[in-house]
Order: structure tokens, then C-alpha cells, then sequence
């Protein structure tokens, strides 16, 4: 010991942690009137460093104010259970950390220590802190985290240079607006794990914090002055009572890291797709569906969404990896449109005119085309033609000229009326889409002008579809694509197709499976995930083996175990199958 105090005297330094110390030894107190035999007292300097973090000091004497210089003393992890008033003396005193142990207060003297910059009272039994720290100017690094305080000092608002609060773990009820106002240079707010009820709008002044930490309280909502927080990349959110956001949330560019986990969010809002986020957790909430325009947020790592009632995403995309559900939602956006006809869309249009010669199939997809060129039936023995993602109202009579068309494709335009006058010339078409487009209802004769065709999708385009029994005389389809189409029922019509391989009917309304799918023998993969569906009749097990997908992710499924229905189709058919009685 008597070597470590002499070098200290030399540096001005002592570290005595972790040296299971019952208290402090009175030598340390002494300072420079403890020069022994051998050293020069001109040579020797005071203590500003004191260091006894980790043993076991119960109590810290007055003796103290004998060293004077003392910049930082750290007693951490210690059995204080009170601290001298002389701590007050120690006008050099910058950093006081007295963490965990058991205190049960702080002397109101501490305020005499005005050069204190950094205060670490975290892990003690604190009630409240004193008044007197407001006289601490320069304090700016304030842990009061895992006490009992239920409030603290309005005083602190003296305290303009605090730039990290740190009084998670308390019984907090509110924070001040006006010492939230008075802290304009908060980088860092972690108030986690209390008892707050709001968020003062007066966050809104906060224009250089960076880490907000508010996670399991009882906030209700967040001001939608976070706007000004405007440096802003660190927001914890969770285990709170939070029903909505605001929209000036999507304000905040600088945002990488939202934790919204174990909320009660019914959405998340558009605006705040805009944020450039890279880790999203929207677990837990009550989202039932999720915005489009999430797809857009390129710059996700990390989407959290389990937990939630969605019936919009199959549970795979749900789970599984985030870049896959981005591209599945951007797959759902509209069209982007141009504003204005382009000086090189003539020149893309006879190029991919010169192109078809050659191929038969023509593909003008997304150029802005508000109505269909002439090049696609002055294009001889033209098979495709794909005009999807463009602002095509009405299809030119001169279009039923193309009578080696097989496959046309239109889907995302704006196709109001069913082209029956067209389509009833064209007589090899046997694929077309017509998806999301805004279709009228069809003429319950609307399908008679394309008897031939195997492959037809009209999704998302609600209240299109025609009376009963309008898809009866579709005896060649083998696929259709009826999705997000408010459909509440399985038509009988559909059923009876006697050639349909795939049929996908996900993001509807259906509350049943109709018995009568037992007959569909050439059924090759069934859709149905995203909808309102209960239970499953046991008979749909008997179109084991030739269905080989079915999809049921998204519904509401109680009388099956999630065990079977992880374990795919085969499963699912095979405990139906069971279920049957005997004959």
C-alpha cells in the first residue's frame, strides 16, 4: 500500500479498486502531509484522481475536504449507504460517481461542488435528487437511472449544458416541460422504464438529441413536435400504449433505429415510410395490414412484424427475410406515371416494334402510354403483346386485327369497361391480364368472348366480376388470379371448371372453403392465404395427391394446429383426410 500511495503522490493519481477494501485508508486522506522518508515534498502533487470502485466501503469520511484538487472520485460498487457533507468542499470536483450502492440520498452540499460536470448516482435508493444541483452549471452528464424517484428538481433547468440524461428505471410520471425546453443540447434522453404517461411537447427543442430511449412506460402518443428533433437516429418506442403516430414522424431524415414493439398500433402511417430506416419493430402491435409503401424503404435491414393480426401477408413473408416482404410490397404499388409524353418514346416504340418482327411479342411496359400505339397491329402475326404499367383507358378497334395474338397483357392501367367487341375477334387468345385496373362489372356475357382462354387475372379489381354462371363457359381455363378482389365466397362456377390448375384467391373475404372443392380433380395449387377463414372441411383432404400447393398463411385458422400447418400441404391434406368419417 505505502509503495501505491507514494506513486500516487508522484502522479496525482490512485486506483485501490477491487482490492476488497473495508474502508478508505487514512493515509489516502492525508494527501501531502503523509511525505514519507525518501521523497522530496517539493516533488510531491495532490490527488485529483481517486479511484475505489468495487470493494466493500460502507462509509466515506468528512476527511475528505483535505484534498482539495480532487477532480474525479469514483466509489462505485461500494456499501455507502451516506456521503460526507464535506463532498461539497471539493470546488475541483468535475466527476462524482457513487453508483450502486445503497443511498438513500444526497446531500443538498453537493451543490457546492459548482465544477462538477458529471454526476453517476444510478443503482442506489433515491427518493429525489437535491435542489441544489441546479447551482452545477456546468453539469452535463447527469445518471440518476435504476433509483425511486418519482420526479426531479425543477432547479436542473439552471443546468443549460446537459447533453446526457440517463433515469431509466425510476417511478417517474412526467418530465417537465420546462426542463426538457432548458436542455436544447441533449444529445442523449434515456428515460426507459418508468412511469410516464406522455412526452412533453416541449421534445420538440431537442434539435441535437440522437437517442431517445422511452420504452415501457404507459405513453399514450408521441407530440407531433418530435418534428424538431431534427439529428434524431435513435427512437425507442416499445412496451408503451402508443394507438397511432403522428405524421410529422416522417420528418425525421435522420432516423436509422424505431422500436414500436409491444404497442397498440392499428397502422403505420404512409408518411413515415419516407423515413430512411434501418431497423423498423413493429412487433406485437394490432396492424392488420401494412402500407405499400413500406416496399420503399430500401434502406431496411430489419423488419419486425411478428405478433401482429395481419391478414394482408402471408405468414412466410411475415417471417421471413425483410428484403423479400420490400420487394412483395412494392409489387403493390401503383404504376409510376409520367407526367408528360417523352421525346424518346417514339424511338422505344420502334425499337420494340423492330424487336418483335423477329420474336412476334411486343412489350411497351411503364412508358406513359395513355392509348394503344398502331404499331401493335400493324406488327404482322404478333403473338404478346405486353402494354402493362402504363394509363391505357379504352382498346382501339383496330386492335381485333391482331388475329395471331395469344397472350395480351394489360394489367396496371386504367381500364374501366370490359373490350368484349375486341376480344370476341381475337380467336387464339388464350392468356390475359387484366389486374389492377379499375373494371366496371363485366357483362354477365362478358366471358363467352373469350371462351378459349387458360389463363385469365382480373386482381384487385373489386365488384368486377359478372352473375352466375358466368365462368361456366371457360372450359379451357387453367389458371385464374382473382386476389384482393372483396370476394366473400367461393362461386359454385368456379368450382366446376373441369381443366383449373391453379386457382388463387388470397387477400379476399372468405370466411369458408366450400365441400365442393372435393370435386375439383385437376386443382394443382390453391390459394387462399390472407383471408377470414376458420375452419377447413375434412373433405378437402381428398384432393390428396393432386393438389400439391395450398396455401392458407393470414387466416384465422382454429381448427388445425400451427404445427401441421407449418409442415405444408402434404400435412394439412393428410390430417383432413383423417378427419373424414368412415364410410
Amino acid at each position: 500500500m505505502d509503495r501505491i500511495l507514494k506513486a500516487a503522490r508522484a502522479s496525482g493519481s490512485l486506483n485501490l479498486s477491487n482490492r476488497s477494501l473495508k474502508e478508505v485508508p487514512d493515509d489516502v486522506y492525508k494527501s501531502l502531509d503523509a511525505v514519507g522518508e525518501g521523497e522530496n515534498w517539493w516533488e510531491a502533487v495532490e490527488l485529483q484522481k481517486l479511484i475505489l470502485a468495487h470493494n466493500e466501503i460502507q462509509s466515506l469520511k468528512e476527511d475528505i475536504r483535505n484534498l482539495p484538487l480532487l477532480a474525479v472520485l469514483n466509489i462505485s460498487h461500494n456499501k455507502l449507504s451516506h456521503l460526507p457533507a464535506a463532498i461539497g468542499e471539493l470546488k475541483s470536483l468535475k466527476a462524482l460517481d457513487v453508483s450502486n450502492n445503497l443511498l438513500r440520498e444526497i446531500p443538498e452540499e453537493v451543490g457546492s461542488a459548482t465544477s462538477l460536470i458529471k454526476l453517476d448516482c444510478s443503482g442506489n435508493q433515491l427518493k429525489d435528487l437535491p435542489c441544489s444541483l441546479g447551482n452545477c452549471l456546468d453539469l452535463s452528464d447527469l445518471k440518476a437511472s435504476n433509483n425511486c424517484l418519482t420526479s426531479l428538481p425543477d432547479d436542473l433547468s439552471n443546468c443549460s449544458k446537459m447533453s446526457k440524461l440517463d433515469v431509466e428505471g425510476n417511478k417517474l410520471t412526467v418530465l417537465s416541460e420546462r426542463l426538457v425546453a432548458s436542455w436544447t443540447l441533449l444529445t442523449e434522453v434515456n428515460a426507459a422504464k418508468n412511469a410516464l404517461s406522455g412526452i412533453p411537447e416541449s421534445i420538440g427543442c431537442l434539435s441535437r438529441l440522437i437517442r431517445l430511449d422511452l420504452h415501457q412506460n404507459k405513453i399514450t402518443s408521441v407530440p407531433s413536435s418530435i418534428k424538431g428533433c431534427s439529428k434524431l437516429a435513435e427512437f425507442y418506442m416499445g412496451n408503451n400504449f402508443l394507438t397511432s403516430l403522428p405524421t410529422e414522424i416522417g420528418e425525421l431524415t435522420t432516423l436509422g433505429t424505431f422500436d414500436l414493439h409491444s404497442n397498440k398500433l392499428k397502422e403505420y402511417p404512409v408518411d413515415a415510410c419516407k423515413l430512411k430506416l434501418s431497423v423498423l419493430d413493429l412487433s406485437n402491435n394490432s396492424l392488420s395490414g401494412l402500407p405499400a409503401e413500406i416496399g420503399l424503404m430500401t434502406s431496411l435491414r430489419r423488419l419486425v412484424l411478428t405478433g401482429n393480426p395481419i391478414r394482408t401477408l402471408r405468414s412466410s413473408l411475415v417471417t421471413g427475410p425483410t428484403p423479400a416482404l420490400l420487394r412483395f410490397l412494392r409489387s403493390r404499388l401503383p404504376a409510376e406515371e409520367e407526367s408528360g409524353p417523352s421525346e424518346n418514346k417514339e424511338k422505344v416504340i420502334a425499337m420494340a416494334s423492330r424487336l418483335s418482327l423477329g420474336s412476334k411479342e411486343l412489350a411497351l411496359v411503364g412508358h406513359g402510354l395513355s392509348v394503344v400505339p398502331p404499331q401493335v397491329w400493324e406488327t404482322s402475326d404478333i403473338t404478346k403483346v405486353d402494354l402493362s404499367k402504363n394509363s391505357i383507358e379504352t382498346l382501339p378497334a383496330e386492335l381485333s386485327s391482331c388475329t395471331s395474338l395469344e397472350t395480351l397483357i394489360l394489367s396496371r392501367n386504367k381500364i374501366k369497361e370490359w373490350p368484349s367487341a375486341v376480344l370476341e375477334l381475337l380467336h387464339k387468345l388464350v392468356c390475359l391480364n387484366l389486374d389492377n385496373n379499375p373494371l366496371k362489372k363485366i357483362p354477365s356475357t362478358g366471358f363467352q368472348a373469350v371462351s378459349k382462354l387458360q389463363i385469365l387475372d382480373l386482381s384487385n379489381n373489386a365488384s368486377c366480376l359478372p352473375e352466375y354462371p358466368a365462368f361456366s363457359c371457360l372450359l379451357q381455363l387453367q389458371e385464374l388470379y382473382l386476389r384482393r378482389m372483396q370476394i366473400s365466397e367461393v362461386r359454385a362456377d368456379i368450382l366446376s371448371l373441369p381443366k383449373l390448375r391453379i386457382l388463387d384467391m388470397s387477400q379476399n373475404s372468405l370466411q369458408s372453403i366450400p365441400v365442393g372443392f372435393k370435386d375439383a380433380k385437376s386443382l394443382q395449387e390453391l390459394r387462399l392465404s390472407d383471408n377470414n377463414i376458420s375452419t377447413l372441411p375434412p373433405e378437402l383432404g381428398l384432393l390428396e395427391p393432386s393438389l400439391q400447393v395450398l396455401q392458407l398463411d393470414g387466416n384465422p385458422l382454429r381448427s388445425i394446429r400451427r404445427a401441421i400447418l407449418d409442415r405444408g400441404t402434404k400435412a394439412i391434406l393428410s390430417y383432413l383426410k383423417d378427419k373424414l368419417p368412415e364410410q
